[in-house]
């Protein structure tokens, strides 16, 4: 350890001034554009070194300064009124109305492993992260009672620089946290309040940070402090950083640390929500505690977590998916586990799919899955390609009724949309469009923005875009060594009044970042129309250990490089929050080329759609849904090819077609007063249907009704009568295991006509042997739809028989099937297990089919 003394220095900043200090250490700053404006006023270059970061800006500033600021009554009386709007804004006690005639208020906890919420706060990777950030700053707008929980970087994630010959390298900053909108949480003594993590044979101290989202407080956890071994401080380092050692290590941090932070806190929450299943940990840290302190058995501890955990799956893919092998488990979680009284097998079986021959590999996904009342996608594409993923957790069951919902996830549009467009909507639509983006009505009044204000408004966005991009270009030159004739060529790279096009995101493969570089002389032609240009700006990051994904990086930049390209085609280096923001704001249509149904749901061309751009997309995540004729543009009709090669030639033609014969000449078709008048008409359009949906406070409120709410009564009603229906519970689940397997369908009859006019009903009855079960145990069910010609449900509907009579030692079941649809269709019957507290009906894996 070394010999040194830490201490801080902390500016002096005037009395006068303290609304600056204040409004600096809450992130609400970054979503109010009149707030942004203030530390910008300041000192504007400052403001952009410090990454947009009011707490260094404040910190490096000369007392001079400080004293003309003083001085400065225009300065003064603008704080003042951002302040009372900022004050107003926190104060305000107003609550989300749940919609209950007796009122519950209850905590949820939120936990995520990256948070994307603001420039100077490089914890984040990509999409994951944003929609992190996102959902926090809704809570604090909706006034919902959300407490976020993540791991605090010491590096965060990597930043991007390109050699010369396009090849992506890596490079790892420290964060100075002292200088950041963040606090150190301290007790009451003055020590950093600290927890700790049991890893191996040692006990990892946890330093905890927080930081304000507005009205909702994220605490964020951090091993690098000398009470820690030099190994132990490096596992909150970076980012997806490391082997499987450090990620395990990372995730029992945020899961298991992430619990206790909150009951060193008092802080009590009655749902918890795993964003992917890295503090998937939380879990069992859940149940020991309960098992701890209120002396429930651990299959009633896990019952009661059960009920109350809400899990959002973001991966399409395996390979995605955090995988620990058991040996490596048993070396990091031994202690713990032991500590809990856990043997190996059984926490294993936690993470392995039911009917999984080995059960040596641990999968996160999976023991979120299985101990969470609560499942979802993030599209409703997305939720078909859960439920093929995760179907083995329920082998029994058709995948329609895999129980994996989806909620669409959005954007906090407030966070998005350009300074220039949110002074038209304020004009146009009313200065709450902002407070309630998800109100249709409010943003119908689009149409009664004049063609010509919005227009020109957007050509501002571009004509900024092109300037950023060239200033950045010119930059990444300048350090690479360039010669004066390169660096000169990219401050005249594109042109203000172009065409252009964004594709900015994650260059993983399956993303397809060069697909519309497939047919060079063809794009060329596109590009190079001297009455009608277009021009391309990529930006994007691929995973340092991803190979595949920096070959289309440097495939792309050397594109850029080539003579008729030169002008046409960019690549901006270091895509971050700032980058996407100039782009979604700037570009007039946003291209995204996923290999369909490989995007989970893509939150970018929802950002770009806000601002006006429109969407050029595969038919997959959010788009699947969101497209419409007049909206943009779908590149295929949804197919899925097994060539993917194939399908690479096929969807690039698409683009060129639909740029040369729809997209081009519509933008280039003007009147008169050289307004695209159709054009701003599709940008209407979409943004009234989109903007309106498409936002996190939709998402959100998704959340709140279908999961939360439910979620939290669940957990008042066990609560408030002391565990005894868990107890019961778990004893009701125990006596059906035993009893299933003297279930009987002994029989079912239909009336005598097989053919029934529509409007009419079809009398169906089951005659059911029982056993040692009760019918308040089960739920007899007719499964039914319509079929094709070999008798396959094409869908179904459930009818459950809720009248029986009894006969003899049998029961006869009854019921009526509707038939309101003309066509074919056929029946089926199914028994599930019933309880009040059987949240997933699914989840004993018993299922009796007729």
């Amino acid at each position: 350890m070394k010999d040194i003394v830490l201490y801080t220095v902390i500016p002096e900043i005037p009395e006068r001034l303290s609304p600056l200090k204040e409004m600096s250490r809450n992130l609400w700053f970054s979503w109010n554009l009149e707030a942004i404006d203030l530390f910008r006023s300041i000192d504007q270059n400052l403001w952009e070194e410090t990454q947009h970061n009011p707490v260094a800006l404040l910190s490096r500033l000369s007392q001079d300064r400080y004293n003309e600021l003083l001085e400065d009554e225009g300065f003064l009386l603008e704080m003042d009124r951002v302040y009372e709007d900022y004050t107003r804004y926190i104060r305000e006690e107003k609550s989300y109305n749940f919609g209950l005639k007796k009122p519950l208020n209850f905590t949820i906890a939120y936990f995520s492993a990256e948070y994307g919420l603001t420039d100077c706060l490089p914890i984040y990777s990509g999409g994951l992260g944003v929609l992190a950030g996102d959902h926090l700053k809704s809570a604090s707008d909706l006034r919902v009672n959300v407490v976020g929980v993540g791991l605090l970087y010491q590096k965060g994630y990597f930043r991007q620089y390109l050699n010369a010959d396009g090849w992506q390298l890596e490079t790892y900053s420290d964060n100075d946290f002292h200088i950041l909108p963040i606090q150190l949480l301290k007790a009451e003594n003055g020590y950093p309040i600290t927890i700790e993590v049991p890893i191996e044979n040692r006990n990892v101290k946890v330093r905890v940070w927080k930081i304000q989202v507005g009205r909702v407080s994220l605490l964020m956890l951090d091993t690098n402090t000398i009470e820690n071994e030099y190994s132990d401080r490096d596992i909150t380092s970076s980012l997806y950083g490391g082997d499987h050692k450090r990620r395990l290590q990372q995730e029992m941090i945020l899961g298991i640390g992430g619990v206790r932070v909150l009951e060193t806190l008092g802080i009590q929450p009655s749902v918890y929500h795993m964003n992917e299943g890295h503090s998937a940990f939380a879990i069992i840290e859940r149940i020991r505690i309960l098992m701890e302190k209120e002396g429930l058995s651990f299959d009633e501890a896990r019952e009661s977590v059960y009920m109350t955990n809400v899990f959002t799956t973001h991966t399409p893919v395996p390979a995605g998916i955090d995988v620990f092998h058991k040996d490596l488990i048993m070396a990091q979680m031994n202690t713990y586990l032991q500590q809990i009284g856990l043997d190996i097998n059984h926490f294993m079986s936690l993470g392995t799919f039911e009917k999984e021959a080995r059960s040596d590999l641990f999968n996160m996904a999976v023991m979120a899955i299985k101990n969470s009342a609560y499942v979802n996608g993030v599209s409703r594409l997305h939720q078909k390609v859960s439920r093929k993923m995760w179907g083995g957790i329920w082998p029994d069951l058709p995948e329609t009724d895999i129980p994996i919902s989806y909620i669409t996830n959005g954007i906090h549009i407030p966070s998005w949309i350009s300074g220039d467009l949110a002074t038209l909507l304020d004009r146009y639509l009313g200065k709450r469009w902002a407070e309630d983006p998800d109100n249709q009505k409010i943003w119908e009044r689009v149409n009664a923005i004049p063609d010509s204000e919005l227009w020109r408004t957007h050509e501002r966005r571009r004509e900024r875009l092109v300037g950023f991009a060239r200033k950045r270009l010119e930059e990444q030159l300048i350090q690479k060594g360039a010669k004066r004739v390169d660096i000169q060529m990219a401050r005249e790279a594109l042109h203000p009044g172009a065409l252009t096009i964004g594709f900015a995101r994650r260059f993983a493969t399956y993303k397809r970042g060069d697909l519309i570089l497939k047919d060079p002389s063809r794009l060329a032609k596109i590009l190079n129309d001297p009455q009608r240009p277009v021009q391309i700006i990529f930006a994007g990051k691929a995973h340092p250990k991803d190979q595949p994904g920096k070959e289309i990086i440097k495939n792309i930049f050397h594109f850029s490089q080539q003579p008729e390209f030169r002008h046409r085609i960019v690549f901006i280096e270091d895509y971050d929050l700032n980058i996407a923001r100039y782009l979604v704001q700037g570009v007039d249509v946003w291209l995204n080329t996923p290999l369909r149904p490989m995007e989970a749901c893509g939150t970018s061309g929802m950002k770009a759609a806000a601002n006006g751009a429109l969407n050029l997309s595969v038919l997959d995540g959010w788009w699947a849904e969101g497209y419409q004729s007049g909206l943009g543009w779908a590149i295929g009709d949804g197919e899925e090819y097994e060539d993917i090669d194939y399908q690479a030639i096929i969807e690039s033609q698409a683009i060129y077609n639909l740029l040369e014969t729809t997209i081009v000449p519509l933008f280039y078709e003007r009147g008169k007063d050289n307004l695209p008048r159709e054009w701003i008409r599709m940008m209407k359009r979409s943004m009234q249907i989109l903007a309106a949906y498409f936002n996190s406070n939709r998402m959100l409120e998704d959340y709140i009704t279908r999961f939360y709410l439910p979620s939290a009564i669940m957990w008042s009603q066990i609560r408030e009568d002391q565990w005894n229906p868990i107890r019961q519970f778990i004893h009701w689940k125990n006596h059906i295991r035993s009893n299933w397997h003297g279930l009987k369908i002994l029989g079912k009859k239909v009336g005598p006509q097989k053919e029934i006019e529509r409007g009419k009903t079809l009398n169906v009855e089951v005659l059911m042997e029982l056993g040692n079960l009760s019918s308040d145990d089960i739920s007899v069910e007719v499964y039914y739809g319509p079929v094709d010609s070999k008798a396959n449900l094409l869908d179904r509907f459930i009818l459950r028989l809720t009248h029986f009579i009894q006969d003899g030692d049998k029961i006869i079941y009854q019921g009526e099937i509707p038939c309101d649809r003309v066509g074919r269709f056929g029946f089926k019957i199914r028994v599930l297990p019933y309880h009040p507290l059987l949240v997933n009906p699914y989840s004993l894996n018993l299922i009796l089919w007729g």
